[in-house]
């Protein structure tokens, strides 16, 4: 019946499929004539795509390139299945609370084959069903008319007393069976304490977040209103993985702040600037999705409008999706560094790291633990905002009480618990909700539908298709007039969790959060709530107690330490950059580099923005020339002013969100190789870079710019996956460039030198195109960035590349990804018109998405 269904089929072994009976349906609808005058076959031809593309990107998402790899794989999660059915049909799958056996499973069919075969049924047709969306006759949901209704007035009035009545109406034993907390009941104290006794409301909502919802997905006027809401209560709004404008970085005159406290750092780099990361009081790395893990976040082409493409430094009316974290994370060491980073970048914030809900979280978090983050975040697969396709908002990711639960008790296992601030986020709706999570170990709490029903969201489920009619998950600006939300109505529904939270931490006996994290002493398997399917449920795994010692933390007690202090930048260059940091003279400094100096440049360039902003310094105000071997992540996130070089070579990360400096590196000058044959620099070098030059006088490792905006670089030779999801700026390769060269481009121009013909071999042509040099302006282009890359590096290479110019332009091939070239096709044609500037880009935009939605990445 659904997509899902396909891809659960073959990672179970199945080696061929014939969905007949959707067949059958496809072509009597045919027949009908409903399906705009489809013939049969077309239509069926229609669905087998359809159903062919949802495979592929189920693979996609988790990470799998061919069918050969998924088949017979088995990475699932069962919840709600009972061991028998498990052991006898689908070996080794974690199921992990039991539930369902063979006579629950057939008496369901049966339920449904009767309802097919009731005459009255079929006349009057069958139940919706209500999965996706809420029908008054089909599944529950947690968020239904009533409930939405109660509590957008009780935020809206202010009025306690109405959120009460929400609060019950989600508690109803018809909706305590839509989730597992719903299945938990506390055990109250022997005698409550008394609610003046309670840690304080003003106390609580400094633990509650909104949930990572980026600009692009929801509005401007929502995003914007829950950041005021949050920053007001002293909690923190989420920025998501779409960037930021920088003019809400500074105050606005009543005192209120449009910053959001935590910045997201997701695998897309979506406007990850220096300053960005500077304005941030947490820096979260999203690893997973949670409502739709693996998948990576995405925006439909109709919603990059050209104040959202300027943000994420992209392309209006193209389509975005974040390349998989695997593209700068391999490996828990890997993560360790990008933590590594970020605090180099901002070491006042806290580093975050974003897991979702799943078999073997609790491991994972661990590592995450000792990798020196800060904070990790449990998400559970509910929720989900902004632009979410239907066939992800089921069957991805599971419930949060799952993950928490596995990771509270594995930190405990290894002493870490008290080293890290464990959060957990997914539909958390109540007060009750905030209690059952704090009893599992999660110590802060993040809110995404709640907070946005408060605002006006009324759960129309058409987040993706920019037509939401209360202008909440919407760019369309006649849309966004509608928004009637205001920052008041998230700060009272906050507020009203924090005193329903109140409430029952009187009735429990606890006077502070603190108290209360991990005690799962005091939650038990309710028996109030029957329903046939959960007789088999077993809810022991939840509430586990591992067998620790009394001196073992259960909450964060400790700050991480991350050796900021035996850094260069710290031991060295802020000392010497004193002059240009306070008064802008310039400074120009050689000194030696060792591979174990990591991240060099980024706390100086951190620096530098603090004070400047985004404009930086002059170009080449502070250049530094370091001799030796270079680190991991040498010169990431620098700003404008800042220009480093390296005479040797440098590690993985080099220039990684490059935000305007400049990074030069050549041989040592005493080297005889031929740098064009030589690797200099390691794998990930320039990742999603918004700015600045690079100039490398050698070959790069793998994933070269992948995921650049704005960059202009020139390097000899690239290893495979070169400029994939690139976005902007301009590349020059003056020779090799591996396989898979340009996939998921979607901005930006690439040029190549293509020596042995092998290029268009080489290069993934589906969504850009390979042509030679002709025009001028792009020849003069390559001419002028070879000119500066001879003179900065001193490569011989280049220079006779130069002198013998006219031989070697032939070889030269440029790679445009079509949609790009589209728009600026559409731009120069609306300019002709009379049209300039944000008008130009908005009659640009309209003309390129009134028909179509593009998507770049796979």
């Amino acid at each position: 019946r659904e997509v899902h269904h396909f891809p659960l089929l073959i990672g179970y072994g199945v080696s061929a499929i014939n969905p007949w009976l959707a067949y059958s349906v496809v072509r009597d609808l045919a027949r009908q004539g409903q399906l705009s005058e489809l013939s049969e076959q077309d239509a069926i031809r229609h669905y087998i795509k359809a159903a062919v593309k949802g495979i592929g990107k189920t693979l996609s998402k988790m990470g799998i390139s061919t069918v050969q790899s998924y088949h017979g794989a088995q990475i699932f999660e069962a919840v709600g299945i009972h061991p028998t059915v498990i052991e006898r049909y689908f070996t080794a799958t974690p199921s992990r609370i039991g539930g369902i056996g063979l006579a629950e499973i057939a008496k369901d069919i049966v339920c449904r084959m009767q309802a097919a075969d009731d005459l009255n049924q079929v006349n009057a047709g069958l139940e919706p069903g209500g999965q996706y969306q809420w029908r008054s006759n089909g599944e529950e949901h947690l968020f239904n008319p009533l409930t939405v209704h109660f509590l957008q007035q009780a935020v809206r009035t202010g009025d306690y007393a109405r959120y009460q009545e929400y609060a019950r109406l989600c508690g109803q034993e018809a909706r305590r069976i839509c989730s597992l907390r719903g299945l938990l009941d506390f055990i109250p104290a022997g005698q409550p304490i008394p609610l003046e006794s309670v840690e304080p409301v003003e106390s609580i909502v400094k633990r509650f977040k909104t949930g990572a919802m980026s600009y692009g997905s929801i509005s401007q006027e929502a995003h914007e209103a829950l950041a005021i809401a949050m920053n007001r209560l002293g909690g923190k709004s989420n920025t998501g993985e779409g960037g930021e404008d920088s003019r809400r970085f500074q105050p606005l005159p009543n005192g209120d702040s449009l910053c959001s406290a935590i910045k997201q750092v997701a695998s897309g780099r979506f406007g990850v600037t220096s300053e960005y990361l500077i304005n941030a009081g947490e820096l979260q790395i999203k690893m997973a999705q949670g409502a739709k893990p693996g998948e990576g976040g995405q925006l439909p082409g109709r919603k990059v409008y050209p104040w959202i493409a300027r943000t994420r430094h992209a392309t209006p009316g193209v389509g975005l999706i974040s390349p998989p974290p695997h593209h700068d994370i391999y490996s828990i060491e890997d993560l360790a560094e990008l933590i590594h980073d970020l605090k180099n970048a901002n070491s006042a914030a806290r580093i975050s790291v974003k897991l979702v809900s799943e078999a073997g979280v609790g491991t994972i978090a661990a590592g995450v633990a000792k990798g020196r983050a800060d904070v990790v975040l449990i998400s559970g697969y509910d929720g989900g905002t902004g632009a979410s396709p239907i066939s992800s908002i089921r069957h991805a990711g599971l419930p949060w009480e799952l993950g928490l639960a596995e990771t509270h008790q594995t930190l405990l296992l290894n002493d870490l618990r008290s080293r890290i601030v464990v959060e957990t986020d997914g539909k958390l709706l109540t007060g009750r909700d905030v209690a059952v999570a704090a009893l599992l170990g999660a110590e802060e709490f993040g809110f995404a539908t709640g907070p946005l029903i408060a605002l006006g969201c009324v759960m129309m489920r058409v987040c993706n298709l920019d037509t939401c009619p209360v202008g909440v998950a919407t760019q369309n600006p006649d849309l966004r007039q509608r928004f009637a939300g205001k920052p008041e109505y998230v700060e009272n529904f906050m507020r009203f969790i924090a005193r329903d939270l109140r409430e029952i931490m009187a009735w429990l006996g606890f006077r502070t959060v603190n108290e209360m994290i991990g005690r799962v002493d005091r939650l038990q398997a309710q028996t109030a709530v029957k329903h046939w399917k959960h007789t088999g449920i077993d809810l022991s795994a939840l509430l586990h107690q591992p067998e620790i010692s009394s001196q073992v933390g259960r909450y964060c007690q400790f700050r991480q330490d991350h050796g900021l202090d035996y850094s260069l930048d710290q031991q060295v260059l802020l000392p010497i950059c004193q002059s240009s940091l306070k008064r802008g003279l310039p400074v120009r400094a050689t000194l030696p580099i060792r591979n174990i100096n990591r991240v060099t440049g980024t706390q100086l360039g951190s620096e530098i923005t603090r004070r400047y902003g985004s404009a930086g310094l002059p170009e080449d105000t502070i250049q530094l020339t370091f001799v030796g071997s270079a680190g991991q992540s040498f010169a990431a996130f620098i700003p404008r002013g800042l220009t480093m070089i390296i005479e040797g070579e440098a590690n993985d990360y080099t220039g990684k969100g490059l935000s305007g400096g400049k990074v030069i590196v050549r041989p040592d000058h005493r080297s005889v190789y031929r740098s064009e044959e030589n690797i200099i620099i390691g794998n990930v070098a320039f990742y999603g870079a918004t700015g600045g030059e690079a100039y490398i006088s050698g070959a790069a490792g793998e994933r070269f710019c992948v995921r650049n905006s704005g960059l202009n670089a020139v390097v000899e030779s690239v290893g495979d996956h070169g400029c994939e999801y690139m976005t902007g700026g301009c590349v020059v390769v003056l020779g090799k460039t591996g396989r898979n060269f340009a996939a998921g481009m979607s901005g930006g121009i690439a040029y190549v030198l293509d020596i042995d013909g092998h290029f268009a071999a080489d290069c993934n042509t589906e969504m850009a195109d390979i042509t030679t040099l002709t025009d001028p302006d792009d020849i003069a282009t390559v001419h002028g960035m070879v000119q500066r890359h001879s003179e900065l590096t001193g490569s011989h290479y280049a220079q006779k590349i130069l002198d013998h110019w006219s031989d070697w332009l032939p070889y030269f091939r440029r790679v445009m990804p079509r949609d790009y070239q589209r728009m600026l096709s559409s731009l120069e044609a609306v300019k002709k018109q009379g049209l300039s500037g944000d008008d130009a880009l908005m009659a640009a935009f309209e003309a390129n998405t009134h028909d179509s939605t593009r998507v770049s990445g796979n």
